[in-house]
């Protein structure tokens, strides 16, 4: 048995490791789920996980975390910020020539990092005690993460449904260890949204149904990655240029004005994915694709639903006679999915060309009108 001083000791020191071994917080709550897990099951049971069955699977799991790991009793929360220096947001949002990629999918994939990382940290905790046993978990179980990060008070649930912090805003990621050890748990904090709704009046597909509840199949982070079959028409024009998820809802978030950045090299952009042509990307092979984003989490979505995004994409880009030409060639070893959104494409940029050219011409039209009313000395 280990004593109530000796285990806030302890609890105090995988605080300090855990900053030593890179993370920027941790925090410590118990396995109980209660109102987290009532509200998840409401949120399946209307349908807005979509496609992600997996979501809707292993329910008794995510009411109750102590079966993912016999004997545990304690989850420690931990995050790990992602946000570079220079991130380019503005001038890629406003560019409809260049490809937007979620700030997480710029780097290397976060889940194979953070977890040497806890298991790094989990085998320095064990050397101060013995008796622990623990598993570490980044998306690799049935797990309500979100519940013990608010529940232990490293941040709050936003109006947007993610985590913020008062001093890192929301670019981190999270991730777990389950422990046996009965340490004493940290209390939540407050949730600092207030009045302000900017996460839901800017979110370009309205995903954000209510306060604190996302409808996923509206939103262009599970259009442009969980979803396997086609872009559903009436979403395609609000996509813009998102080619690989959506960060528009963080954003518009002022907690995130000062939020904390890192330094991890592994977070920095890759083959100039923060500042690359649509089209440059859509004629990459399917071997450039495989070979260039190799350890990134973007392949995961494979070939085809890359260019499935990437044809939306240059549908609301410029016109110009190349974005045709690499359309239309595309077709020729495409499949019938990223077909239907080539075509789509094609025939929207034809739109914009033919609208250019009407105005182009009622402009002259006008102009020429004017300048026979006007004097002869004007």
């Amino acid at each position: 048995m280990i004593s109530k001083d000796s285990l806030l000791k302890l609890s105090i020191k995988i605080k300090s490791l855990a900053i030593e071994h890179g993370f920027q917080q941790a925090r410590i709550s118990d396995l109980n789920t209660s109102d987290y897990f009532s509200n998840y099951q409401s949120w399946i049971d209307d349908g807005y996980n979509g496609d992600m069955g997996y979501l809707a699977r292993n329910l008794d799991l995510r009411k109750d975390p102590s079966q993912l790991h016999l004997g545990s009793c304690r989850v420690i929360s931990l995050s790990y910020n992602y946000l570079p220096k220079d991130a380019k947001f503005s001038e890629v949002l406003s560019n409809p020539d260049l490809a937007n990629i979620s700030r997480y999918a710029l780097g290397r994939d976060y889940h194979k990092l953070m977890r040497n990382k806890l298991k790094k940290l989990a085998e320095t905790i064990k050397t101060h005690c013995q008796q622990l046993d623990y598993r570490v978990l980044v998306d690799s179980a049935p797990l309500l993460e979100t519940c013990f990060a608010e529940k232990s008070g490293l941040g709050w649930k936003g109006k947007h449904t993610l985590l913020i912090n008062k001093q890192a805003g929301s670019w981190f990621f999270l991730g777990e260890i389950l422990i046996n050890i009965e340490l004493p748990t940290d209390e939540a904090t407050d949730n600092l949204c207030g009045e302000c709704n900017s996460c839901i009046n800017l979110c370009p597909t309205g995903a954000i149904i209510a306060p604190y509840k996302l409808d996923a199949r509206k939103c262009i982070s599970y259009l442009t990655i969980e979803n396997q079959g086609p872009i559903p028409i009436e979403y395609r024009d609000l996509i813009g240029n998102r080619i690989y998820g959506c960060d528009d809802c963080q954003l518009a978030c002022p907690w995130n004005r000062q939020a904390y950045l890192t330094e991890e090299s592994d977070f920095k952009p890759r083959h100039q994915l923060d500042s690359s042509r649509l089209i440059d990307l859509f004629n990459w092979s399917e071997d450039e694709f495989n070979q260039r984003l190799a350890g990134n989490p973007i392949r995961r979505i494979g070939f085809q639903l890359w260019q499935r995004n990437i044809a939306v994409g240059l549908g609301n880009s410029s016109y110009s006679k190349q974005a045709i030409e690499a359309l239309e060639r595309r077709k020729t070893t495409a499949s019938d999915l990223v077909i239907e959104h080539i075509d789509w494409a094609i025939i929207k940029l034809n739109k914009q060309k033919i609208k250019a050219s009407l105005t182009s011409a009622k402009t002259t039209k006008l102009i020429r009108t004017v300048n026979k009313m006007l004097p002869r000395d004007a």
